[in-house]
């Protein structure tokens, strides 16, 4: 049964919440494993250990968003399925969805800000804008281009298991993360950024609004649009109409 505009926004909020909640603890997760391994300062091992963390976390919430009846917390994620001409949202549920994700956002991070020990605490804090707005713009815009045209062609394209899907979007992910970590920290989720600059009282700001949401959705329109070109949908053959 295909869930309402109001039903998908509140799955939405629960499931934004609960990865923001999860999410931001990725750092701590990767701390405490390395320090039981051992194996603080070895790079390679870092990006491991980081790969896996969030590739389980990319299953995990995967199958929460199943079982949700196809829940999002990334609003550019939405946005680009929409452009892409995948069924499940029009412009009115979006409009519902969007601002329930960045809701959810902020109380996933206010949560978990909340409870995390004192001495992990340094550690949460969601991206910041580390150049100029306009080169910030362009590095947010570049990096939710690529990872939702890697996630249009993994999730659509790709033929395989499930679980070398996740892996093949975790490594996407903590690349383009790695990569973006000196521009916009990055996000790559408007949602996920709101969150953290509400907490941080800069949510209402024009930089916010220009790095973390405009160039993220024309990014991800962009992605779609590429992905259309690339793999367009196959054309429906007019059944020809018989002579009596």
């Amino acid at each position: 049964m295909t869930k309402g505009p109001i039903q998908a926004a509140i799955s939405d909020g629960v499931l934004t919440f609960t990865w923001m909640f999860c999410a931001s603890a990725i750092e701590v997760v990767v701390f405490i494993i390395e320090s039981t391994l051992g194996v603080q300062g070895n790079y390679m091992f870092s990006l491991i250990i980081l790969t896996t963390v969030v590739a389980f976390i990319i299953f995990v919430f995967d199958a929460m968003a199943e079982a949700l009846g196809g829940s999002s917390f990334n609003p550019a994620g939405n946005a680009t399925m929409y452009a892409a001409g995948m069924p499940g949202d029009t412009l009115v549920s979006m409009a519902l969805r969007f601002p329930a994700q960045a809701a959810g956002a902020v109380a996933g991070a206010i949560a978990i800000k909340e409870v995390m020990p004192i001495q992990y605490k340094h550690m949460l804090g969601g991206p910041s804008l580390k150049v100029d707005p306009h080169t910030g713009a362009i590095a947010e815009g570049v990096l939710t281009f690529l990872i939702s045209l890697v996630v249009l062609i993994v999730v659509i394209r790709v033929r395989g298991a499930l679980l070398f899907k996740t892996w093949l979007l975790a490594v996407a992910t903590v690349v383009l993360v790695v990569a973006g970590s000196g521009y916009t920290g990055p996000s790559m989720n408007p949602a996920n950024a709101f969150g953290w600059a509400y907490l941080n009282d800069k949510h209402n700001t024009w930089e916010h609004f220009y790095v973390y949401w405009i160039s993220p959705f024309i990014g991800a329109t962009a992605a779609a649009v590429v992905f259309r070109v690339l793999f367009p949908p196959p054309k429906k053959q007019k059944k020809s109409k018989k002579v009596e």
